[in-house]
């Protein structure tokens, strides 16, 4: 199974504080996105959301096979902590945002071009050529931003050992991204719910109503293998080496 997180800051309007929403997305077996959790937490802190993962492992989830989300969430070390087996993907939409706001907005165009030739690369070779002339291009003007690729880069890249199919869903949190679209809509329209309860209300039938309308993940067939531990490299299920024939008896 793979899950998308994310931590949403929701405004409340008779309150100081804004809402923390910790959300999960995750994927069935039969290809279909589901919410997973939604919960009321502290500024994404790795307490709430160990609290978070330990209530959904009480109530039967497995560990995840892969979690996308943004690299400043506390929900990695509360992952390592709760399902030490999940791999970590940090997603490209938020890291593209945070490389941009370490260059001038007259580098922007073309580091946005040189980012997209690394996630949208044919294979993990070519990504990580690609990561590299990027840190070549950027390191010595501004290292802080090629800092920012080369530092994450294996869980930048891990959606590559998975079935290209799934590429496109696995290295951005987007089912989250757009959904929230949503809420941030309707929190600028209403001037923010009255209260966190009425937050949190109106967060879960939104996200509700836009479950049905959700893509499924591409290749559905083969999520299940992905889930039974089958391995993938350079996107392609590993075969499992054929016995030797035996050999015939002598004449």
């Amino acid at each position: 199974m793979y899950v998308w997180v994310d931590g949403i800051h929701v405004k409340v309007r008779l309150e100081q504080d804004k809402i923390c929403l910790l959300v999960m997305i995750g994927v069935r077996a039969d290809g279909h996105k589901e919410l997973i959790a939604l919960a009321d937490g502290f500024r994404e802190s790795s307490e709430s959301w160990a609290d978070l993962l330990r209530d959904c492992k009480r109530r039967g989830m497995r560990a995840p096979v892969l979690a996308a989300g943004d690299g400043a969430l506390g929900f990695w070390r509360a992952v390592r902590d709760v399902f030490p087996d999940t791999k970590e993907q940090r997603c490209w939409f938020h890291k593209t945002g945070n490389v941009l706001a370490a260059l001038p907005k007259s580098a922007h165009p073309n580091a946005k071009k040189a980012l997209a030739e690394i996630y949208n690369a044919e294979d993990k070779t070519h990504a990580q050529t690609a990561a590299k002339a990027f840190a070549a291009e950027y390191g010595a003007k501004w290292p802080k931003a090629a800092a920012k690729i080369t530092d994450d880069l294996d869980v930048l890249l891990a959606f590559y050992d998975y079935p290209a199919e799934h590429w496109v869903h696995l290295r951005t949190t987007n089912p989250i991204e757009s959904t929230f679209a949503t809420v941030r809509l309707r929190q600028r329209v209403t001037k923010g719910p009255g209260s966190r309860a009425a937050g949190i209300a109106m967060a879960f039938k939104l996200i509700e109503a836009a479950q049905a309308r959700w893509r499924m993940v591409n290749a559905p067939h083969l999520v299940a293998l992905v889930r039974a531990g089958v391995p993938f490299t350079n996107s392609k299920q590993v075969e499992r080496p054929d016995q030797s024939d035996p050999q015939p008896n002598a004449a």
